[in-house]
């Protein structure tokens, strides 16, 4: 085959791609595939009803944490709506230690922190999401225990941070797909 022959196959075969290229983009439209934030095809929005979410005191500080972590990032640090949902959050808390040595003692240790949630419709009080996260943070061992006390907080702090991410994340996509 010449080099002629070539140049013009591969032209051909690149205009047939670019044809193929609309139609195929075009049937994707209807799957459902939108931006999480974006507004919905019915006018709702997902910002607008993560607003509208009230999220019920969770105990301890860790759960302090990730209620905080929830509100600000839904009201994006603005007044609350008018709530529409209640998010109810129970947390579960553990610590492994990793790295042992052979007289017993652990360098370092993983703090665990799983979440369970519901989602209520507040006006006719029923559940219409459930879920769980879960989500781990390293910290180091020391030998001063002031130093384990920080480390040891700042994992909490890590692993809040990152339930509350999964949950609002979980929590925002139920409400797109409402909206």
């Amino acid at each position: 085959m010449s080099d002629v022959d070539k140049s013009r196959r591969s032209l051909i075969l690149g205009l047939a791609a670019v044809a193929l290229v609309p139609p195929l983009v075009g049937a994707c439209g209807g799957t459902g595939l939108r931006p999480l934030y974006g507004t919905s095809i019915s006018g709702g929005n997902v910002a607008d009803a993560m607003a509208g979410l009230d999220v019920s005191p969770i105990p301890g500080r860790v759960g302090q944490q990730i209620r905080n972590e929830l509100i600000f990032h839904s009201t994006g640090g603005d007044y609350a709506a008018e709530p529409t949902y209640k998010l109810e959050i129970a947390i579960r808390e553990s610590v492994q230690s990793i790295l042992v040595k052979i007289d017993g003692d652990a360098n370092g240790r993983i703090y665990a922190l799983a979440g369970d949630f519901k989602l209520v419709q507040i006006d006719n009080n029923e559940i219409v999401f459930e879920g769980a996260g879960y989500s781990q943070a390293p910290f180091q061992h020391f030998s001063s225990i002031y130093s384990n006390i920080r480390a040891r907080r700042d994992a909490e702090n890590r692993a809040a941070r990152e339930l509350a991410q999964t949950i609002r994340t979980r929590v925002a996509t139920y409400l797109s797909a409402a909206a």
